[in-house]
């Protein structure tokens, strides 16, 4: 037994816990390469958790090539804790997120360069719908991955390797997911940004119209919601890597890939002309040859508004099955 290991990782377990306060946690196991999850989910009090023999337990498994993931659980609520993804953030995002009230009370390095955090809005239960709202602010905001704002996403523990074969360093070892910070306590905006949340929970987000051009939604300001170019790029740039598009097709059809994230948007409650506009700021060479943008904009938000053929967002493109749907996203 590698008892100072063991020690780091008791450690690392113990101080995130300590700063995610809850009465249990639901922890996932997840085979990096098949991306099958070890078999039952487990509810574990903190003292659970982080008992020797949960620990070992653990890092067994992740010895095995399996990622360990973890939430704070409230049943069918969200625990208080919203996850961020900073996978393609700006170096100086958490700054910013410290600056405007919005104080992570846990940041993880899931490798280099990839980052996760949570930030704290309340010390009790929140409605999945608020929760999911005040997460898709958050990542809209700093640059956060957008298909990681559902209200129970799990996000890493740290003490464990991270076994996703794309994250290993040159020499083929797995990266430590670090703990860089851990303090238990409410961002200083939590009450503003979940009245927004609120808010934004209780709007059904517009259906594209036809005679909706891109022009009047950009100089009609309650119908737009601004958003910055860098943020615009970040949440294409996520989608993107998420659903590994250079990786994949070596000539990517940006058409497709457009649809692909109008429809994910809109799905997620993005409002259409939001959807117009990161479109336009974000998709490659936009408007390449197209002679009518504006044309092309409205006719892929027509489409996206209506579900793929059997649910599926990507058959045609990749008949494997993995991209039936689009996965999960664990960073």
């Amino acid at each position: 037994m590698d008892n100072r290991g063991f020690f780091l990782t008791w450690q690392a377990v113990s101080k995130q816990l300590a700063a995610l306060p809850s009465e249990l946690y639901l922890v996932r196991l997840i085979h990096a390469q098949s991306r099958r999850a070890f078999p039952g989910e487990r509810l574990w009090s903190a003292g659970q958790l982080a008992s020797a023999r949960t620990i070992r337990f653990l890092r067994a498994r992740n010895c095995e090539g399996c990622d360990v993931y973890l939430c704070p659980y409230a049943g069918d609520h969200n625990a208080g804790y919203i996850l961020v993804d900073l996978d393609a953030a700006q170096p100086t995002v958490l700054e910013t997120m410290r600056a405007q009230g919005h104080a992570p009370c846990v940041v993880l390095q899931t490798s280099p360069g990839h980052f996760q955090a949570w930030v704290c809005l309340r010390t009790g239960p929140l409605e999945p719908a608020v929760a999911t709202a005040a997460g898709r602010w958050l990542a809209s905001a700093y640059g956060g991955d957008p298909a990681s704002t559902d209200w129970r996403h799990l996000g890493r523990l740290a003490g464990f390797t991270n076994q996703k074969p794309a994250r290993r360093a040159f020499n083929g070892h797995a990266p430590w997911v670090r703990l860089l910070y851990a303090r238990a306590g409410l961002a200083p905006q939590a009450d503003s940004l979940l009245q927004s949340a609120r808010t934004a929970a209780q709007l059904r987000p517009p259906a594209p119209r036809a005679d909706t051009s891109l022009t009047s939604a950009i100089t009609d300001p309650a119908s737009f919601p601004y958003i910055a170019a860098a943020q615009a790029s970040a949440i294409y740039r996520g989608c993107m890597q998420r659903w590994r598009i250079t990786e994949r097709f070596s000539q990517p059809d940006w058409s497709i890939v457009d649809l692909w994230v109008a429809r994910y948007l809109l799905s997620q409650g993005t409002p259409a002309t939001r959807v117009e506009i990161i479109l336009q700021l974000a998709s490659p060479n936009f408007p390449r040859r197209h002679a009518h943008p504006d044309d092309y904009l409205r006719r892929t938000l027509a489409r996206a508004a209506f579900p793929a053929p059997g649910g599926a967002l990507c058959d045609h493109w990749c008949p494997g099955a993995e991209c039936q749907r689009f996965p999960p996203s664990e960073s």
